[in-house]
């Protein structure tokens, strides 16, 4: 069967399981709570555009709610034991609420070892779901409703079928965009390849057409997705680099900003290197994982790239485009990390100087091969940890305060956490800046005025036009 046939078949038998559920089943008040990264967060987007569909309305408390949903992440310890906490929770709210439905999706779901723990420990879990087949969410419902005990259905490998689906998105003027799907790189502390399958790129026009209905109905920022998106088009036949693709986006009427997630170090091309200069649309901003700043630990790492490597691309990245901004993730206490390893990723850092990062410590993820290296003491971890926060930080601030008095373009995004008086939004650089406002800049570019800073984010003054 054809692709396009098979979506045909698939999105009938979607259908009929949604008229089933619209039809026979009255409790209709649904929560979804998302773990992790931007490729979960449109995932949920699609798993609520698929739950309007059926009927559900959205609440904010798992109290009101008759169907809970957690799309999980496992790429730390942390989230995964946060899922756990959420289902202890779930489990004593359903000994009072008998009627609630749970469903446990993403990452996690996709590896043996987490299922098999969720359905021994949870036995309050109704659905069980994956990545790969989100598209299966109504029929999973339905089999449930009709009183399966656990419906459970996890694809290994990605069919593309759920971008046929539509999206219940958070913001009308900002969308993600999946270009790719799965990971070929099998860096040694990761367990992404193993949750999200192998490396597989979607058909340029294809991607260009839902960037253009997205433009139409009001996105004025795109972030195309993927966990390397460095290497997009490595499957085609004809060469269609990352770089062609945000060419052609960069043409598309409506579109004034294109973003993207994630890189890797090792892929980046001149190509690309250079559309930062040439092309009007793409932000002043890059994310580069490095991870660690030792040639030795990114070698046991698998990252197939040196230290050396890493500064002579950024070097470039400088050269080509001296106003981006820069961010990056780093992994503190990796297996077999020494002293002098860790004073090599504070050099790193002191050199390039990153406008943020994402920093974490490192945590086993069983079946991976730093797993099973000898692993650094938690006490050392922790203790350089917070020595690595004492060098970005201030380096942060530092990037910050230069902003001082420059006027920025912001996308308003919404209102601030801290003050309902103001609103919040994004520089071209990806610089959170908070400013007073109110409901109608939201969703605008609107150009503010930097007049303070810290190591986190901007504060302004909106110009008046």
């Amino acid at each position: 069967m054809e692709n396009k046939e098979l979506i045909n078949d698939i999105n009938n038998n979607i259908n009929e399981y949604i008229r089933n559920i619209k039809e026979n089943i009255d409790t209709k008040k649904a929560l979804v709570i998302t773990h992790g990264c931007q490729m979960n967060e449109h995932d949920s987007e699609k798993i609520t555009w698929l739950l309007e569909k059926m009927g559900y309305i959205f609440v904010n408390e798992v109290e009101d709610a008759d169907l809970v949903i957690l799309n999980t992440c496992s790429v730390r310890h942390s989230a995964e034991d946060k899922v756990y906490g959420q289902l202890g929770n779930l489990k004593n709210l359903k000994s009072k609420k008998k009627d609630i439905k749970v469903a446990v999706c993403g990452c996690m779901m996709q590896r043996e070892e987490s299922r098999n723990y969720v359905m021994e420990k949870f036995p309050n879990v109704d659905i069980i779901f994956g990545t790969n087949n989100i598209w299966k969410l109504p029929e999973l419902l339905s089999l449930s409703y009709g009183g399966k005990k656990l419906s459970i259905d996890i694809e290994e490998n990605p069919l593309n079928i759920d971008n046929s689906l539509g999206a219940n998105r958070l913001y009308n003027f900002k969308s993600y965009v999946n270009i790719m799907y799965g990971c070929n790189n099998f860096c040694s502390y990761c367990i992404v390849p193993y949750t999200r399958g192998r490396e597989t790129s979607r058909k340029p026009l294809e991607i260009i057409r839902e960037i253009e209905e997205l433009a139409k109905s009001g996105t004025k920022e795109v972030t195309l997705l993927g966990q390397n998106v460095n290497s997009y088009g490595k499957n085609f036949d004809d060469r269609f680099s990352f770089a062609n693709l945000i060419e052609e986006i960069n043409d598309i009427k409506g579109i004034e900003r294109i973003r993207f997630m994630t890189s890797h170090p090792k892929d980046i091309s001149d190509e690309l290197i250079y559309s930062f200069k040439n092309l009007n649309k793409l932000c002043n901003f890059l994310h580069l994982p490095v991870q660690a700043g030792s040639s030795r630990v990114l070698k046991m790492m698998n990252r197939k790239y040196t230290k050396e490597d890493y500064l002579r691309k950024i070097d470039k990245i400088k050269n080509v485009n001296p106003n981006i901004a820069l961010s990056t993730d780093i992994m503190v206490g990796f297996p077999g990390e020494s002293e002098e390893d860790f004073l090599d990723t504070l050099d790193l850092v002191k050199k390039v100087e990153y406008d943020t990062s994402f920093t974490f410590i490192y945590s086993i993820r069983e079946n991976t091969p730093a797993a099973k290296m000898e692993q650094v003491p938690d006490k050392v971890k922790h203790e350089r940890f917070e020595r690595l926060l004492e060098v970005l930080y201030p380096i942060q601030e530092k990037k910050n305060k230069a902003f001082i008095g420059r006027d920025v373009d912001v996308l308003v995004e919404d209102f601030s956490k801290k003050d309902d008086t103001y609103v919040s939004g994004r520089t071209d650089e990806f610089k959170l800046i908070n400013f007073k406002g109110n409901k109608e800049d939201i969703g605008k570019i609107l150009k503010v005025r930097v007049k303070d800073a810290n190591s986190f984010s901007l504060v302004g003054e909106k110009i008046e036009s």
